[in-house]
Order: structure tokens, then C-alpha cells, then sequence
């Protein structure tokens, strides 16, 4: 029988991807409210965070910058509310793409070759590159403003097409083969997902379009390919500092081999996206998924939910 708690889900929020937010805290909220919790939801404003009293746990179904780059996690901190996810390093290290790629190249986990552009009216970068590339905006969620960029001349409306979203833009290699990712929680592994949008671009229409990409969980791969990307996601997310969970998005070459694309620390939490989707084949539902989560964040307190 599960103790009802006094939890405060913050969604919404002032990031491009508030509606995404919106539709992660409605489903965790009502998957708490069915456990039996005292669930109230809170649209967070920057710097005038109000928390009801006698909150026992925040659960953080924000998405994109300051849900995700440490700032609200600093903030609970501040106000003494356990949370939902990782720190506030880790968040702050996982939502800038280039701390990200400094801490998986020094942990030696493999990871596409990049470029960092601070300026929109950069040059291409010479005969040391060739299409195709990635351009992403380093401090973005979500696939937004992701450019694919197949030849010379499209760069430079898709590099200013990016820092529309950032004053920062990382160029990685395009790695070709299958898209997948990997939910951790509790610090292990869940199944693999296989995402195979119909575009062959993983974008951000891909992923909120109903119909456009389709998922495959646990993904069709021999055991010691599993194994591996597995392995390489645990890897990636201790090398940001991760904990309690995060989803790792790799890339899987020909040969098997995997190559690290992020570490999201506040995936996605409707029923059917990814982290719940994988959580589902490994048995677990999603309102069990949520009381986990919060069990783990309670467990930092000497608590239990």
C-alpha cells in the first residue's frame, strides 16, 4: 500500500518546449493522483518559485532550459524540497552539448567528432570536413532548432536557421545507422528503443507528429550488441554525473558499434514516450514508473514513499 505523499508536479514552464511540459505533468499527474497522492501542479515562474507548504517531494516534469540546465533544481535546493531527477551539476552538465562531449571524450566513451560555432555568419571549416553534419543549438532540448545539413551550400542558412534557438551551435559528423535509446533507472539499464523516423531525420516534427517515426522496444539486436549499448549508456551517464534516471541517446554504426549523441536528464513522461515505453517492457507501468521516481528522490532524504 502506497503513503500518500504531498507532491508537487512542476510543469510548463517559460521554455520552447512548455507544451511538451504540459503534456508530461498532466500524465504524471494523474498517474500519482491514481497511486493515491495529494498532487498539486505548479507552472514555475524563474526566480518567484512558490511551492505549496507541507510538500514532500517535487516531481519535475519540466522540459528545455531552466527545467533541465540545473537552474529549478537549484532552486528547490535552496528552498530544501527533494526532486525528481538528477543534480544540479549534472542537469547544468547534460544540457550544454559541449560540457557534455568534454565529459564523455575525457571518459573515452565514443561520441561523433564536432565543431563549435559562436557566431551565425561562421564560414564552413574548411577541407578537414564534409557533409553530411548536425548543427544543434548547445543549450536546447528537444530537437530544437536541429539543422541537417547534406551539402556545402545549405550550411549557412542552416548554422542561422540554429543560433535562432542559442547564441552557441554545435556541428557534429552525421553518424549513419539505427537511432536508438536507453533508459536508466536506479542507475541501470532499461530495454533498448529502436526510433526509425519516416524522414530518416530524427527532428523535432518527427518526434511530436503522431504517425512519423515509429518505435521498437526492446530493440531487434543481438545479445552482445544490447549489451553493449547498453553498457555505453551507463557509462554516459555517470560521466555527466547522472542519477536516478536520464534517457542516453546513441547511435548504433553497421558494425554494432555505439556512438553517444546526449544524455537527457528529464525525458519525456507521457505513457508513450520513450522512457516509459521502455520501463513497460521491462514490466514496469508507467503509475509504478512515477513511484519509483519518486521513491528514489525521497530516498536522499531517508525517507520512503
Amino acid at each position: 500500500m502506497t503513503t500518500p505523499l504531498h507532491i508537487a508536479v512542476l510543469l510548463g514552464g517559460p521554455s520552447a518546449e512548455r507544451e511538451v511540459s504540459l503534456r508530461s505533468g498532466g500524465a504524471v499527474s494523474g498517474a500519482l493522483k491514481a497511486l493515491g497522492h495529494h498532487v498539486t501542479c505548479v507552472d514555475p515562474v524563474p526566480g518567484n518559485l512558490r511551492i505549496p507548504p507541507g510538500t514532500d517531494v517535487a516531481f519535475l516534469a519540466l522540459h528545455g532550459t531552466y527545467g533541465e540546465d540545473g537552474t529549478v533544481q537549484s532552486e528547490l535546493e535552496s528552498l530544501g524540497i527533494p526532486y525528481t531527477g538528477c543534480g544540479v551539476e549534472a542537469s547544468r552538465t547534460a544540457f550544454d552539448k559541449v560540457l557534455t562531449k568534454v565529459r564523455l571524450v575525457d571518459a573515452r566513451i565514443p561520441t561523433a567528432r564536432s565543431a563549435v560555432f559562436r557566431s551565425p555568419d561562421s564560414p564552413w571549416p574548411g577541407r578537414d570536413w564534409s557533409p553530411p553534419v548536425v548543427l544543434k543549438p548547445i543549450h536546447q532540448g528537444s530537437s530544437v532548432g536541429l539543422q541537417f545539413v547534406d551539402d556545402v551550400a545549405s550550411f549557412p542558412s542552416a548554422l542561422r536557421e540554429s543560433f535562432r534557438h542559442d547564441s552557441g551551435v554545435l556541428m557534429e559528423e552525421r553518424i549513419l545507422g539505427r537511432e536508438t535509446t536507453v533508459g536508466i533507472l536506479a542507475d541501470a539499464p532499461l530495454p533498448v528503443v529502436e526510433v526509425r523516423p519516416q524522414s530518416g531525420a530524427y527532428d523535432y516534427s518527427s518526434k511530436y507528429t503522431a504517425g512519423r517515426t515509429e518505435y521498437f522496444c526492446p530493440a531487434d539486436f543481438p545479445a552482445e550488441t544490447t549489451q553493449r549499448i547498453q553498457e555505453t549508456a551507463i557509462r554516459a551517464f555517470r560521466a555527466v554525473g547522472g542519477r536516478d534516471y536520464a534517457r542516453v541517446d546513441i547511435m548504433v554504426r553497421k558494425d554494432g558499434s555505439p556512438v553517444v549523441l546526449e544524455v537527457n536528464t528529464l525525458p519525456g513522461m507521457t505513457e508513450t514516450s520513450l522512457l516509459p515505453k521502455a520501463a513497460a517492457a521491462s514490466g514496469m507501468d508507467f503509475p509504478a514508473l512515477c513511484q519509483r521516481m519518486v521513491e528514489l528522490a525521497l530516498g536522499r532524504r531517508g525517507a520512503r514513499a
